[in-house]
């Protein structure tokens, strides 16, 4: 008896709350509160029981954006700081379950339904075969499944590959990465392919052009990317979308995913489906001189479920970890 279940997926941006009352009952009373608006996470989990008039739970499965090494817990781009322990005293559960926000979106994968799904090239995966994980949103997010070696299905991986070293492939790459490494002291893929990373692209871009860094947010330099009111935009989603096929293509190829690869994050769904399609991203996700046939197989997918996948992996991930 793990039930009733307080299910979390935070990121530095929004943390997304819900409940699960028992065995194979769906998740509901689904609510998204933005973290600047509460002084940490327990007086976040705390609004939602109050709330939602939900009692204590047996069990809570939070996925959050960050590293996970000991019972302390720092957010990598947020404020949330936390003892795991502590936490789970507070809130009262008979089980706290803290885990990496994509590793418990990468256990949502299997079960997936085709409707929540774009698919932007490749064939069709291969069963049992590993599967990778990417997504730019607050951070750059990155995980996979692998087969257990004893069979058994697939296991999920708890690293920080978002913050992988970022490589360029043409020199107008080169020029944009050397900005931000002499901004940075690293450039981290993390810092070009995510929320924050669009608009260090954008920057980078109107320093080396000589124009204007007008644009703030990256949901301006977005829409004036999608309008085409902005030069220096447009080619900022032009590159972030290049880069990211890139940086995918690299996971692909460190995992042997031929199971396919996953694209979470909040960043391309808003784009629409028709953007990636028509961008430089499956090329430069395939573009690796001899595996060039062995990348043009495997099938890339665009997650694009309204509610998020990863409240589900957080539940799963209490019965499997």
């Amino acid at each position: 008896m793990s039930y009733p279940r307080l299910l979390g997926d935070v990121g530095g941006t929004n943390a997304r709350f819900a409940w699960q009352a028992s065995a194979g009952q769906p998740i509901e009373s689904v609510c998204t509160y933005p973290c600047k608006d509460h002084e940490s996470l327990l007086a976040a989990l705390q609004h939602y029981l109050k709330e939602q008039g939900k009692p204590v739970p047996h069990s809570c499965s939070i996925g959050i954006a960050t590293p996970l090494v000991g019972d302390e817990v720092k957010m990598t781009n947020h404020h949330w700081s936390f003892s795991i322990s502590a936490l789970e005293r507070a809130l009262g559960v008979k089980r706290l379950l803290v885990i990496n926000d994509f590793t418990a979106l990468a256990l949502s994968l299997p079960s997936l339904p085709a409707e929540d799904l774009l698919q932007v090239g490749g064939g069709q995966p291969r069963a049992g075969a590993p599967v990778a994980l990417i997504g730019p949103g607050t951070g750059l997010g990155v995980s996979g499944l692998l087969p257990s070696p004893r069979g058994g299905g697939l296991v999920p991986i708890m690293g920080e590959g978002g913050h992988v070293t970022l490589s360029p492939t043409n020199d107008r790459e080169e020029a944009v990465t050397r900005v931000l490494r002499d901004r940075f002291g690293h450039a981290s893929a993390e810092r070009a392919l995510s929320g924050p990373g669009l608009v260090n692209l954008y920057q980078a871009l109107c320093g080396l052009d000589g124009a204007d860094a007008s644009l703030q947010t990256a949901a301006e330099v977005s829409d004036a990317a999608v309008s085409g009111s902005n030069t220096q935009a447009v080619e900022a989603l032009a590159l972030f979308l290049g880069m990211l096929g890139t940086v995918a293509g690299n996971l692909a190829l460190s995992l042997g995913a031929l199971g396919g690869v996953y694209v979470g994050g909040g960043i391309l769904p808003r784009l629409g489906g028709d953007r990636i399609m028509r961008s430089g991203f499956r090329t430069a996700f395939e573009q690796k001189g001899r595996y060039q046939n062995y990348l043009a197989a495997i099938p890339v997918y665009v997650i694009t479920a309204k509610q998020s996948p990863a409240l589900a992996g957080a539940s799963r991930a209490l019965d499997e970890l």
